[in-house]
């Protein structure tokens, strides 16, 4: 018998046409210190400010904090229609609130471009780099040594 070479026909792969849909929501990172806010925006749906799936004022007990992490949003006219959920994990309650704030700013500049010279003048996109100093061997603490005796 002789083998016979079979020749393969070559698939011949059309293009497809790739059609982005729009996204359901906006995602914006923010940290402060150890706590880290992962801040979903959502432009349609209901309105509501979830962060880890409680209601902000709840969440942020003291009207200072409720404040503090609603700023970027009060600031710039863009409270109307929009569902905000957030999870925020670290750090302490004023971090945490500190952290939302840049979040929801990044967020919003992904939303609304127009908004970014807004919140860049009032510092709400500067993450601030300030962290705890680590703790040094044969110290007490970062920086505190043990107390000295003379004998």
């Amino acid at each position: 018998m002789i083998k016979e070479k079979v020749k393969a026909k070559k698939k011949v792969i059309k293009p497809r046409k790739i059609v982005k849909a729009p996204p359901r929501y906006i995602e914006g990172l923010g940290r402060r210190k150890t706590a880290v806010a992962r801040v979903r925006l959502f432009s349609k749906g209901e309105e509501r400010f979830l962060v880890n799936n409680i209601d902000y004022r709840q969440y942020f007990s003291t009207p200072f904090l409720q404040r503090l992490a609603s700023e970027a949003l009060s600031k710039t006219d863009l409270v109307e229609k929009l569902g905000l959920e957030i999870i925020v994990r670290g750090g302490g309650i004023k971090a945490q609130a500190e952290a939302v704030r840049l979040g929801i700013s990044r967020a919003l500049v992904g939303l609304a471009p127009e908004a970014y010279k807004k919140l860049r003048k009032l510092g709400y996109l500067t993450r601030d780099p300030r962290m705890r100093e680590r703790k040094k061997f044969g110290l007490k603490r970062a920086r505190k040594a043990p107390q000295w005796q003379k004998r």
